[in-house]
């Protein structure tokens, strides 16, 4: 079993060199860790999906509510699972086209209001695509 956590934030200062340096970051740690995962990512929003470890995702969670790149942390979903949705990832970036949540419903709490099913069928869409 491992754990599989979705949260999101409001990015602060957003612009392509900050993703850059997150996505690198990720990218770079997250093998030393066991940890997988999705970024989907716009101006107004991150929404996340890490998977791997308990004590790993905990601990990067942990950081990631502290980091002044994120403001406004929302855990949305904390779960074990059997099974990796992005096994091959490190971390998979992806600039909303994939998102169904407008920013007025993100505003508006969609996200926080949404089942963990609807939070999941976010990443499955993405996944979907990198497998095609």
């Amino acid at each position: 079993m491992m754990k599989q956590l979705i949260y999101r934030s409001q990015p602060f200062g957003y612009d392509h060199a900050m993703l850059a340096g997150i996505l690198s970051a990720a990218r770079r740690n997250n093998p030393r860790d066991d940890i997988t995962g999705a970024l989907i990512c716009r101006h107004d929003l991150y929404l996340q999906l890490i998977e791997g470890p308990a004590a790993a995702i905990d601990a990067l969670y942990a950081r990631i509510t502290v980091d002044d790149r994120h403001g406004d942390v929302r855990l949305l979903l904390s779960d074990e699972v059997s099974e990796r949705m992005f096994p091959a990832w490190a971390m998979l970036d992806d600039e909303a086209p994939s998102l169904f949540w407008s920013p007025a419903e993100v505003v508006d709490g969609a996200l926080e209001a949404a089942s963990p099913a609807m939070l999941r069928a976010a990443f499955g869409r993405l996944r979907k695509r990198t497998l095609d």
